[in-house]
């Protein structure tokens, strides 16, 4: 038998459009402590993947809206995101593998499968990423934790919105670097941007969160380009 990691749940985003597989895959894995949430459409999945943080993605090739390459390609190349992606599909030939690991995909499991393997893919892929991340990032007295996704300031917790997380974990590792404002909005929406200024009010609760309660600013604003993380403006 398989035992479950002795760590923190391992959050997982399931985009399957088949609901009775959903069900037997959570009556599974949330015995082993996984964390689960499910999209039963491509759209749906990248709204998901772009407001919340996963430690793997379980992704279906044939969806509805929106199918499982074009959701992979999107995720990689326009939103950056480095998540792992497993790909559930039908689809055994050699080819449609190739093709799912060249959209960006890290593991590949065919239908019908073992809940047991599915199981044992997952923790495998979260090892190998958690292990090949740094999974501390710090600039001043400010430092973030990627693995337990916390954020502190002065020793003091801060609580973050999903996209304000993102868009810190984004801005520390650039920095001392500016950030274009297209980029920070390609992470947060991909292509599919809000109407009106909606980057400025998640930089705002950011800056209420992070800025406010302390001495010194380390957001700061580039003017006409976009925005940087440092302990000093230049």
């Amino acid at each position: 038998m398989i035992q479950a990691l002795d760590v923190a749940p391992i959050r997982v985003l399931i985009v399957e459009d088949n609901r009775d597989i959903c069900e037997n895959i959570a009556a599974f894995l949330e015995q082993h402590r996984y964390v689960l949430d499910f999209a039963y459409d491509g759209i749906s999945a990248m709204h998901l993947a772009l407001s919340n943080t996963y430690d793997v993605i379980v992704l279906d090739l044939m969806l509805p809206r929106m199918d499982g390459l074009s959701f992979c390609q999107k995720l990689r190349a326009e939103a950056d995101v480095e998540t792992p992606v497993l790909m559930l599909t039908a689809r055994d030939t050699l080819n449609d593998k190739l093709d799912g690991f060249k959209a960006g995909a890290d593991d590949y499991l065919v239908k019908p499968f073992a809940l047991q393997e599915l199981h044992a893919r997952l923790q495998a892929l979260y090892k190998r990423s958690h292990r090949k991340i740094d999974k501390l990032l710090t600039v001043g007295d400010l430092t973030l934790n990627k693995s337990t996704r916390q954020v502190f300031r002065a020793g003091q917790r801060i609580d973050l919105t999903p996209a304000g997380f993102r868009l810190i974990q984004r801005l520390m590792e650039e920095s001392p670097c500016v950030v274009a404002r297209d980029d920070l909005e390609t992470l947060l929406w991909a292509d599919e941007r809000p109407d009106g200024d909606a980057l400025r009010s998640h930089l705002y609760k950011l800056r209420q969160a992070i800025d406010k309660p302390f001495d010194s600013p380390l957001i700061h604003t580039v003017h006409r380009f976009g925005y940087r993380i440092a302990e000093v403006s230049q």
